[in-house]
């Protein structure tokens, strides 16, 4: 017999990695003929501006939650609950309890974490006695061994599967490049501080200054960094002719930007695992990232790009110059990255995984 998974998950919208993955496992057929499967989704914020916020509405969202996981535990008996858990801040104490919830019917937990912040949120006696709560005799998927630490002062490694995300195979646009004498730079995430956005324009601004060609394209939804501040930034640093934003870009409305681009930059001071760097390595391109989560284990340091400190606008120019002045490393690179992702972060081989994983966890006793 089937094991009955009930998977309680982040669904877009808003469109974020995390999100992405959850939607591709409820459309996964693999995944779906491997268990007897019934989704919910745990999302009480619907657009990029209202993650982290609190409000009456979200209260309204929490409340049916609720009431939609307590139908479904009354009808099934699950021998899992899959819960994507946010890891800090309102959206955790929303999750508590849907956790208190799935305590009480005393089912299998297990969390797949997309987001980390549990180390440095025990910063109070009451958030250590929820951790503990929560965590208590669950299981827990990670994106990658270098996350263990955040979570670490809670979960045991026994308790702990890995599973690096994958996403679905597509043409590579790679084929589709338009010559230009100029390094076509791009940046494609939501555009927020915590993303790099400003670190990038002041790396940009430094290139400038040199007298460099090269061209950065920022392909983004606007978020706590509005159109009107972006552009009066580039005003600031006189990039009009080197800087341009394009706005937000989903599915193959990106195509044209990636088929242009010779080297991504994703400059960011705060992430897990990010999807977009599949998505170049993908599409053949060079990339230079932050070391930041599991970054170090997606782009390998000098191989299929270059890793940075983050926040560290002088340290991206220099490695941007790099590429400017040695235009064959972008080939060099961009193909290793390519063979790695077809290597290990296929959707495919994220489908293997998880299915593995959670019918060995399906084997455990863990229980309350």
């Amino acid at each position: 017999m089937q094991p009955k998974i009930l998977f309680i998950l982040h669904l877009p919208p808003p469109v974020h990695g995390a999100s992405m993955v959850s939607k591709r496992m409820m459309n996964s057929s693999l995944i779906n003929s491997s268990f007897n499967t019934n989704y919910i989704n745990l999302a009480t914020s619907f657009n990029l501006e209202d993650i982290g916020k609190r409000g009456h509405n979200k209260i309204s969202a929490l409340i049916k939650i609720q009431k939609n996981i307590f139908k479904a535990l009354i009808k099934t008996n699950y021998d899992i609950c899959y819960m994507t858990l946010t890891a800090k801040g309102p959206g955790f104490y929303k999750d508590f309890f849907v956790v208190l919830l799935l305590k009480l019917f005393r089912k299998k937990i297990v969390y797949h974490f997309h987001n980390k912040g549990v180390r440095a949120n025990s910063n109070t006696w009451l958030k250590k006695f929820c951790y503990r709560f929560v965590f208590r005799k669950t299981k827990t998927i990670l994106l990658s061994p270098s996350l263990y630490e955040d979570i670490s002062d809670y979960v045991k490694s026994a308790d702990v599967y890995y599973c690096a995300n994958g996403i679905p195979d597509i043409n590579s646009t790679s084929n589709n490049k338009v010559a230009d004498e100029r390094i076509n730079f791009l940046f494609l995430s939501n555009m927020m501080e915590a993303k790099g956005v400003l670190t990038l324009l002041k790396a940009c601004n430094l290139l400038k200054n040199k007298n460099l060609k090269f061209k950065c394209n920022f392909v983004g939804n606007w978020s706590d960094i509005d159109e009107s501040k972006f552009s009066n930034k580039v005003e600031s640093y006189k990039l009009t002719n080197y800087v341009v934003a394009h706005g937000k870009k989903y599915g193959v409305d990106k195509n044209p930007f990636l088929a242009q681009a010779d080297v991504f930059i994703h400059p960011t001071h705060e992430d897990c695992f990010p999807l977009v760097l599949l998505e170049a390595m993908q599409n053949n391109l060079a990339i230079i990232a932050s070391k930041e989560g599991a970054i170090p284990e997606i782009v390998t340091e000098g191989k299929s790009g270059f890793l940075i400190q983050k926040k560290n606008a002088e340290e991206l120019a220099v490695t941007m110059e790099k590429f400017i002045k040695n235009p064959e490393l972008i080939k060099t690179m961009g193909n290793e990255g390519n063979r790695i992702y077809k290597a290990s972060f296929t959707f495919q081989t994220f489908e293997k995984r998880i299915i593995s994983i959670l019918n060995d966890i399906n084997k455990t006793n863990t229980g309350l």
